[in-house]
């Protein structure tokens, strides 16, 4: 997964701590804020709170996250979570020390900027089949990263921290547009992982996702997930895409990799083994494609499990 994992940024010279606990470092631009926060000793019950909405990811370390009158949970690098305007985040440090600190980025985002985003796309892509309208559903707050969603998060935060140029505020508007939708393109994913049953029986790409999900290992084709969502072959691409984030077949990979992980797991099978029965036809193609998703080969892998 280390694909998925945010680049980070240099830590702050000891002797530039104004504080050992949530130190911040401020990039202003235009439509948001970003900041910086590192933790260099245990603390409990610190509170956080910004006007505009937020979108914090982990850097390094290890946080545990109360908010909104959820119960605690572990925050970890390769997360991020978007907070409502004016919400408290009551974090806990159970592990910061000066030699494993804690860093963690918050990225304020303007309640403007993110109203043009989405009443742009909705008027120009109106057709959606998984939510009403293009926006975020604070109800899918805690997410894993996507690549894409990583990507994008690393980019913005080379502008914020980096770049020196006049055309900066420009450049990070475009960006912050990007974010948004791959933002709200990884909650429709997490969305569709955790109710794609249900919405199987009455919207078209939650049917075509629980059928994926149900014949990963056979030979699946886009003319044949096309006529599952009853549209033609260049519609279903592009509606998958522009929603999920990633193609159908990209997906269909993700799925045979994931379940090749869990084969692989239980110890009992031969990597030639796991390669076929996770729906793949090239063990090459396949060893490949494993370590690029989840940064070690199939071998490396099981035999980290084996010594674990």
């Amino acid at each position: 997964m280390s694909s998925q994992f945010i680049a980070g940024v240099p830590w702050r010279n000891e002797k530039d701590l104004r504080t050992l606990v949530e130190n911040r470092t401020t990039y202003t631009l235009s439509n948001c804020e970003l900041n910086i926060f590192e933790t260099h000793q245990q603390a409990a019950d610190v509170n956080l709170c910004f006007g505009d909405l937020v979108l914090t990811t982990m850097l390094k370390g290890k946080k545990v996250m109360h908010l909104i009158d959820r119960p605690g949970f572990d925050y970890l690098p390769g997360e991020s979570v978007i907070v409502p305007p004016n919400e408290v985040m009551k974090i806990d440090f159970p592990e910061a020390q000066l030699d494993n600190p804690t860093q963690c980025i918050a990225l304020s985002i303007s309640k403007e900027m993110i109203e043009d985003t989405f009443n742009m796309l909705n008027e120009k892509l109106p057709k959606k089949e998984l939510t009403a309208e293009w926006g975020l559903d604070l109800s899918y707050f805690h997410l894993i990263n996507t690549n894409d969603l990583s990507e994008i998060i690393n980019r913005f935060i080379k502008i914020g921290v980096k770049e020196r140029s006049r055309e900066k505020d420009l450049i990070a508007s475009f960006a912050l547009k990007e974010l948004l939708i791959r933002l709200t393109q990884t909650q429709a994913r997490e969305l569709l992982e955790q109710s794609y049953q249900t919405l199987a029986l009455s919207n078209r790409l939650g049917f075509v996702v629980d059928f994926i999900k149900n014949n990963v290992r056979e030979h699946l084709t886009l003319e044949k997930l096309a006529e599952k969502a009853c549209m033609s072959k260049a519609h279903f691409c592009r509606t998958f895409k522009n929603e999920l984030g990633l193609s159908p077949m990209d997906y269909i990979l993700k799925e045979r990799l994931k379940l090749a992980r869990q084969y692989l797991q239980l110890g009992s099978h031969q990597i030639q083994e796991v390669c076929f029965m996770a729906g793949f036809n090239n063990t090459t193609y396949f060893i490949r494609t494993f370590k690029k998703e989840f940064g070690v080969t199939p071998k490396v892998f099981q035999s980290h499990l084996s010594y674990g």
